[in-house]
């Protein structure tokens, strides 16, 4: 991993603080949850951390960046990985490990498919944690594979941190490696989502405007 050297990244002394502040996986995670939805009003996008710090928003991949450059200020890797369905929207978290197990923090509109303490002893037993909270609008479960880590300190700053997009980010996330969590004949079994989970499912934390 390279280490974080704000000389070369460029973040001012108000986002420099605001980050710093986040040096547990519980702070970024609060921080994270408490970023108003951002709902695309305008079409997609995928804000780097400076914009999201700006418009004070983000959708899943961009509260996702924004995490790992928090554990990356703060010492740790700056890893994302990401969550590929069938027939719905991928989901994007930030990885974290300690004292050898993985968690993961979410940013999401949703009351399902949030923060997982670090207690996973595998990427994938990770991911598949995730499995039967996982939707399309049927209500069937969606959840097909993980990818491998993606390390954001190969990047320059600018494709993510300080300039106004993070759509290189996103394009590679997509086109990583994934691994398979479920076969073919398995997937196809899945069961329909009870109706008390759907209702679970339907729960939003933010209101469109």
């Amino acid at each position: 991993m390279r280490k974080f050297d704000n000389k070369e990244v460029g973040l001012s002394k108000k986002e420099l603080a605001i980050l710093k502040r986040l040096n547990t996986p519980r702070k970024v995670q609060d921080y994270v949850s408490a970023l108003p939805q951002n709902f695309e009003l305008m079409g997609e996008t995928s804000m780097s951390v400076r914009e999201t710090l700006a418009k004070h928003r983000a959708h899943c991949i961009e509260g996702a960046i924004l995490a790992a450059l928090a554990f990356w200020v703060n010492g740790k890797r700056p890893l994302l990985m990401d969550l590929k369905t069938e027939g719905d929207d991928d989901h994007v978290v930030a990885i974290f490990k300690e004292h050898g197990h993985w968690g993961a923090i979410s940013k999401t509109n949703h009351a399902v498919l949030r923060y997982r303490d670090p207690i996973y002893r595998s990427l994938r037993e990770l991911a598949m944690s995730y499995i039967h909270e996982y939707s399309d609008k049927r209500w069937k479960i969606s959840l097909r594979s993980y990818s491998r880590l993606l390390d954001l300190s190969m990047y320059r700053p600018e494709a993510w941190i300080t300039g106004k997009e993070a759509w290189v980010i996103a394009k590679d996330i997509d086109a990583i490696k994934h691994f398979p969590l479920m076969t073919r004949a398995q997937a196809k079994k899945l069961r329909k989502l009870e109706v008390v989970e759907q209702k679970a499912g339907s729960i939003l934390q933010y209101k469109r405007r």
